[in-house]
Formats: C-alpha cells, sequence, structure tokens
C-alpha cells in the first residue's frame, strides 16, 4: 500500500506528484553529497491544489508530503519515494510526523495571527525529516491581511521548506500567491471508481457503495458517510423531501425552519462535547480554583476561547446547510435530465417517485429557476445574510418555479 492508494481517480496529477518527489530525493541527495543538483527539475518550493469539494485534494497534499518525507531504503535501489510503510511515510499520514505541518480550520476563516505562526514556523530547518512541509488545506479561507502575511514566505521561501496549499479554485487564492505556486487541478472520481474504493477499502456492501457514490456524485468523504451512517442517510431523504413540501407558504416557511433547525442540531451535537472539553482543559490550565472560580486576569482568555467556539459552531451550521443545499442542487438536476430525455444516469435513484412527480408538473425553464434559487440561496449565505431568511427565500423561489 502506497501513500497513493487514497488518491482516487487522478492518475495523472499522481504521476507528477510522483516525478517531483523523485526529483526532490535527488535534490535532497545532492546536498547531501555536494553533487551538483539535477537540472530541469520538477520539484518546486510551493504548490496549488485545486478541484471541486470531493475531489482529493487535501489527500493529494497529504501525500505528497509523506513522499517528500519517505525514507524506504528502495530509493536507493530505483525505488518511488512514497513507499507507505516506513516510518517517515507513516506518521507522515497520521499526522505525528515532526516536519509535518497540516493546518485545517474549524472556523469561518485563517486569520494573520494563525499565519505568521506558519511562517515562522517556515523559516527553520526540519527536525528530523527531509523537507518541512506545511499543508495548509484551507487557503481559500485566508483573509486578505493573512494572505499578505504568506505572501512573503511564499516569495522568499527556505531552503527546505515546502507550502502545499489546498483551495477550491484559482480564483479562491490570492492573485500574487498563486502565481508563485505550480498548480495541479483534480477533477471528480467517477462514480464506479469512488464505489470501488468504499467496498475495497471500507467493506461495504456493492449495492449500497454504488448508490452512495452516484447520490454523492463522486464526492467520496460524503460517499463514505452516506454508507456508514445511518443518520446522515436520514437528514438526506429528509432534503429531498422539501420540493414535495413548498406547494404552499405555510409549507415553504415550514421546511425553511426545519432545514435551519437540522444544521442547528448538527452543528450542537458536533460542537457540545468538543466545546466542553476544551473548556475543562482551559480552566485546569489556567489553574482554575475549586469549585469553578478562575484566577485574576484571566477573563479575556476565556472570552477569547468562547468567541472561537461560537464561530466554529457558526461554519458547521454553514457546512450542514449547504451540504442540504447541495443535495437540492442535485435532485433538480436529476429533474432536468428526466424534462429533457437524456441518457445521464439519475443519482437520487432513492427519489424516483419523487424527481417524476416534480418533472411532470413542471418545465425544464422551471427547473432551472429552481436551481438558480438554491445557488442564490448560497450565495446569499457566503455573504453572511441571516440564514433563516435566505432559505426562507430559497423556499419560496422554489414555489414559484
Amino acid at each position: 500500500m502506497t501513500v497513493w492508494d487514497d488518491l482516487v481517480g487522478q492518475d495523472r496529477v499522481q504521476k507528477q506528484l510522483g516525478a517531483a518527489a523523485r526529483d526532490a530525493d535527488a535534490l535532497v541527495t545532492a546536498n547531501s553529497t555536494g553533487e551538483p543538483a539535477p537540472s530541469g527539475s520538477k520539484m518546486t518550493h510551493a504548490w496549488l491544489f485545486t478541484g471541486p469539494p470531493g475531489s482529493g485534494r487535501s489527500t493529494a497534499a497529504r501525500a505528497f508530503a509523506a513522499a517528500l518525507q519517505c525514507t524506504s531504503p528502495d530509493r536507493a535501489l530505483g525505488g518511488a519515494p512514497g513507499c507507505g510503510f516506513c516510518d517517515g511515510c507513516h506518521t507522515s499520514l497520521i499526522g505525528t510526523h515532526a516536519d509535518v505541518e497540516v493546518v485545517r480550520t474549524d472556523l469561518l476563516s485563517i486569520g494573520v495571527k494563525e499565519t505568521r505562526e506558519l511562517v515562522r514556523r517556515a523559516q527553520l530547518s526540519p527536525a528530523v525529516g527531509r523537507w518541512q512541509v506545511i499543508v495548509l488545506e484551507d487557503a481559500d479561507r485566508l483573509t486578505e491581511g493573512a494572505g499578505n502575511v504568506l505572501l512573503k514566505a511564499v516569495e522568499e521561501p527556505a531552503p527546505r521548506t515546502v507550502w502545499l496549499l489546498c483551495a477550491p479554485s484559482l480564483e479562491d487564492v490570492l492573485p500574487t500567491i498563486r502565481s508563485r505556486c505550480r498548480h495541479l487541478t483534480l477533477r471528480t472520481p467517477s462514480v464506479d471508481a469512488v464505489a470501488d474504493v468504499l467496498m475495497r477499502r471500507d467493506g461495504i456492501d456493492p449495492e449500497r457503495a454504488v448508490s452512495v457514490a452516484r447520490a454523492t456524485q463522486g464526492h467520496i468523504g460524503r460517499a463514505r458517510r452516506l454508507a456508514t451512517d445511518e443518520a446522515a442517510r436520514s437528514r438526506r431523504a429528509a432534503v429531498l423531501k422539501l420540493p414535495l413540501r413548498v406547494e404552499d407558504i405555510g409549507g415553504c416557511l415550514k421546511a425553511a425552519q426545519e432545514l435551519i433547525d437540522t444544521a442547528n442540531d448538527d452543528a450542537k451535537q458536533v460542537s457540545e462535547e468538543v466545546d466542553a472539553k476544551e473548556t475543562e482543559e482551559m480552566k485546569a490550565a489556567l489553574g482554575a480554583a475549586a469549585g469553578g472560580r478562575m484566577p485574576r486576569g484571566t477573563a479575556g482568555v476565556m472570552k477569547e476561547l468562547e468567541d472561537r467556539q461560537k464561530r466554529r459552531k457558526t461554519r458547521t451550521q454553514r457546512d450542514s446547510l449547504d451540504l442540504a443545499l447541495t443535495d437540492l442542487t442535485g435532485f433538480y438536476r436529476d429533474v432536468l435530465a428526466i424534462q429533457l430525455g437524456s441518457r445521464i444516469a439519475i443519482a437520487n435513484g432513492d427519489a424516483q417517485d419523487a424527481l417524476d412527480r416534480i418533472a411532470r408538473s413542471s418545465t425544464p425553464e422551471r427547473t432551472l429557476r429552481r436551481i438558480e434559487a438554491v445557488s442564490a440561496c448560497r450565495r446569499a449565505l457566503d455573504r453572511n445574510v441571516a440564514p433563516l431568511l435566505a432559505v426562507e427565500a430559497m423556499t419560496m423561489a422554489l414555489r414559484a418555479g
């Protein structure tokens, strides 16, 4: 099992990264022996991985980081870096390698303070590995100020530091940063490829594996969650019933409220346990006395923690809503396919009756307007419109068609 095994349907990207890892290995060897560095190297200090959700951007970045730290003796015999078994590969993949920093945020953005800490680390020489690797999984969430801080580090990198940035598209990253990165574009894996991974690696029943892979349109993470989480399947089934519930104004408002309530419940479920643990650990670190009394001067620290937890809860709610809106878009995409007599496979085969009913009662033009209404709701949420208002506007637009 190599480090590339989790990278599904990305043969071209895997080939490019493998070649770069070989050249990186040659560069390290040349530096240690005093030999001249090989010419025409495919290795560079900054990479930008882009692709739609579920394409495996962060998976590719982590696999590349592991290949850069590979210590397999087979490399000396011509073997490719990234064996998956050596200490360098293993610790990089599980997140314990001293020279691989994986940064992901559970907040709405990454600020200047966090970015400065990353830049400081990037200037250090590798402690035990071959490279100092910074994997920034949410480069699209950098604030403008944080992006400017990062730019300086990317412009003038340390000799043995590699930046691996991940974002949905090039437009989500500052032009000054992306112009200094080597760009790799990942594509959505095929349904068959995702189903094969679910069956082979997770032991999912073949019929269910194909069903969830098709329902999520190739999104590996969501497909695995649908296959293994009954609650996730129940929430998705409820979302797919929404188009049948917007026949009157009362139904629109009720459906919108239920969608918001479900997102809030998801956020509460995810955050409650984590928040409680964080709070207790912070109190213990600050020396809380018996009975929970905090020492003087610690109120600001606790307030900062509460603000962070609130922002995390907001992002979890937005992510849950976005997932529901993605499912709705897929539903109307299937409706449009039926109306146009397309031969493309229906993603939501488990909602065939609802698809047929909506397709018969409307026109392709109305379906396109409904898809646009869902997209408008997502844009409104990105602009921090109150979630309930945005979803209510969407359900009213779905009713009008």
